[in-house]
């Protein structure tokens, strides 16, 4: 099956390069690697420019639900995978693992485990996230998925609708909220290692933590989930995280 990865990018120069690079190890490349930039102005474009292959918009967003929504819609691939420009892979078999369970599982979307770096020493983990097996009704006991691991059936898409741009930091909340809970899509998860996070994205900083909790649980509560209940375990379960 053909995999679309999707970058969304402003002003990434500093780690662009790591990114770029964990995508063309892999030992199964993507079909397309389209890049959303934000119209950068720190060199970023340049070192795009070196990168023959990728597919490369750069133009004024809303945001970078806005410029993901982009490139699901220039998409071409049967699979759609985001990877972060801060972001890299953990390993070089990661869309290898994609392509086959999709083959055997005839599944709409698959999902894997992530770890938090630190932002300036890579080799020093932070946080351990395995996400563990799906089952719909841990939806209700704050369970989801890590949203750089999902790969998603662009038939998904096209059927239920691509982030809420009303959403403007818990927008892949809701989009997972809606695909499993309300469409109950069928998802299969891989135990290994996919993706290597940075700390400090814009869901991570102190400032917006207010902001993430409010719009998580309006996605809760409209998809009808329940209430102050899944938000207080869905942030009780980064504790384990931790250690």
């Amino acid at each position: 099956m053909k995999i679309s990865l999707i970058t969304a990018t402003y002003n990434n120069a500093a780690t662009i390069v790591d990114c770029l690079e964990s995508v063309n190890t892999q030992t199964v490349k993507p079909f397309e690697h389209i890049i959303i930039d934000g119209q950068s102005t720190d060199g970023t474009l340049e070192i795009l420019a070196n990168y023959k292959h990728l597919k490369v918009l750069s133009e004024p967003d809303k945001g970078i639900y806005d410029a993901l929504n982009k490139g699901i819609r220039l998409a071409n691939g049967d699979i759609i995978g985001f990877m972060h420009a801060d972001d890299f892979y953990a390993n070089n078999q990661v869309l290898a693992w994609v392509n086959q369970t999709f083959e055997q599982a005839q599944c709409d979307a698959v999902y894997g485990d992530l770890q938090y770096v630190q932002a300036n020493n890579i080799k020093k983990i932070v946080r351990n996230w395995k996400a563990g097996e799906y089952k719909q009704k841990k939806i209700k006991w704050g369970w989801m998925p890590p949203h750089p691991t999902l790969f998603v059936k662009k038939s998904v898409y096209e059927k239920f609708g691509n982030f809420d741009l009303s959403y403007t930091i818990a927008a892949d909340y809701e989009l997972m909220m809606r695909f499993l809970w309300k469409h109950n899509i069928s998802l299969v998860y891989i135990p290994k290692l996919f993706i290597n996070m940075r700390t400090g994205g814009k869901s991570n900083r102190w400032l917006n933590i207010y902001l993430k909790m409010k719009e998580d649980y309006r996605a809760i509560r409209s998809h009808h989930i329940g209430g102050l209940k899944v938000l207080i375990f869905k942030n009780l379960r980064k504790i384990e995280q931790f250690f």
